[in-house]
């Protein structure tokens, strides 16, 4: 388990220079779209205050802010490297001064209960040790009626689309990604973080037994990425 940690930290520390340039490329420049599907989703209201997990270089954290005037929101990132770009980027943004970037582990969130009016996460919940832990953290800190969002690659479903999908993963994706981050390994994982992870139906079953509400699932661009939505009760 904290093997798995320990190599995922590892990988982002070596593919963060071009991480987003690769996140844009590999997916057809569709990411931003669905971050921005995401952040609709999110149910943060002007002057709200946002959590957003596995911050990565904060492009969602950008997006909650820019979309929530007024509003302030906390990017959290285990990766020392990620969050340097993070702040290198969020030094030009006018939007800059509302976000804090903060090193943490959505496995341990360093938030009292009830924190947030929402919580997200994207393409993130494949690296992580346990997806069940990770969203009862996410749970305990956004404040009851408030959502967690999670935005993250998936298989599509059509027979028609899947065994394209699968040659472009498998095959065309990851030499991409190695001729341009020089690393292979990287994108080696890549294809294989996403055949293994759990399909839409199980992700939303693992988010009600981490006690969110009213779950529901959104395929976007035939199933190629994947936002699932839950409310908090109480």
């Amino acid at each position: 388990m904290e093997d798995k940690a320990s190599y995922v930290q590892a990988m982002f520390t070596a593919i963060a220079d071009r991480y987003d340039l690769l996140n844009s490329l590999l997916s057809f420049q569709q990411d931003g779209a669905w971050r921005r599907f995401a952040v609709s989703k999110s149910g943060l209201q002007p002057g709200g205050l946002a959590l957003d997990v596995a911050t990565g270089t904060a492009k969602m954290a950008q997006l909650l802010a820019q979309y929530n005037y007024g509003s302030r929101i906390v990017g959290v990132d285990f990766c020392p490297d990620m969050l340097d770009k993070a702040r290198a980027k969020l030094a030009d943004s006018s939007d800059g001064s509302r976000i804090c970037l903060i090193s943490g582990d959505v496995l341990g969130l360093p938030f009292p209960d009830n924190t947030f009016d929402c919580v997200s996460i994207g393409f993130a919940l494949r690296n992580v040790v346990s997806i069940a832990d990770a969203f009862r953290e996410m749970a305990r800190v956004v404040k009851p009626g408030g959502k967690a969002v999670s935005l993250e690659l998936t298989r599509p479903a059509s027979w028609f689309v899947s065994p394209i999908y699968h040659a472009y993963l498998c095959h065309i994706m990851p030499y991409i990604g190695r001729l341009i981050s020089g690393n292979r390994e990287a994108y080696s994982y890549l294809p294989r973080s996403i055949l293994e992870f759990p399909s839409p139906r199980e992700v939303k079953e693992i988010m009600e037994a981490a006690g969110l509400q009213r779950v529901e699932t959104y395929r976007l661009t035939l199933g190629a990425a994947t936002v699932h939505v839950g409310i908090k009760g109480g």
